[in-house]
């Protein structure tokens, strides 16, 4: 699935499908908003968790996102936040989860880059374009990574911990100016 489009033009549009395409809209508005409740500083659509927005044939409002990881326990909560901010704005709605294909890091906006940096978290550095739609390819290698310190923006960092208090973070210390941080991790 890819990002929604929220760029219509109705113009040429039977009334009926204008109206479907004004409600998509108006629901993606409001879907965008809604922030992620492990890293509030980003919005779902930031974090590249939010794939699509769609009207159903009775007017239903399904919003389809992807968790980070397929155990993420915080879809749970992404799913009521969506729901109840949808239905605040008078949208009756459900979330749909997409499995396929896997999150990438890479679909972290740069918006949401630079709100992680600001927070103090290190953002994840790009995994580059899968091919295909397949299994993601994992290995039991030590993970090496590059990172610098969101603080300080020194590179002497060492790994702390490979699990951090989300399963998506590392924890890191940076040797030069001794702050612990988070990392996202690459996938």
């Amino acid at each position: 699935m890819t990002a929604v489009s929220t760029r219509v033009d109705g113009l040429h549009e039977p009334p009926a499908r204008r109206g479907a395409a004004g409600l998509q809209e108006r629901a993606y508005a409001v879907a965008r908003t809604v922030t992620d409740p492990e890293l509030p500083m980003l919005t779902l659509e930031d974090l590249g968790v939010l794939r699509g927005v769609e009207v159903d044939a009775d007017g239903t409002v399904v919003v389809s996102i992807t968790p980070t990881y397929s155990g993420c326990p915080a879809m749970a909560t992404m799913r009521d936040d969506l729901v109840r901010a949808l239905a605040e704005a008078g949208l009756e709605a459900r979330v749909a989860v997409a499995l396929s294909p896997a999150w990438s890091s890479d679909w972290i906006s740069e918006r949401g880059r630079a709100a992680l940096a600001e927070a103090g978290i290190s953002a994840p550095h790009p995994v580059g374009r899968r091919v295909g739609s397949g299994p993601v390819p994992l290995t039991l290698a030590p993970t090496r990574r590059a990172v610098t310190c969101p603080r300080c923006g020194s590179a002497d960092t060492a790994l702390t911990s490979e699990f951090g208090p989300t399963s998506c973070k590392a924890l890191y210390r940076c040797t030069s100016c001794l702050e612990p941080f988070e990392h996202v991790k690459e996938i």
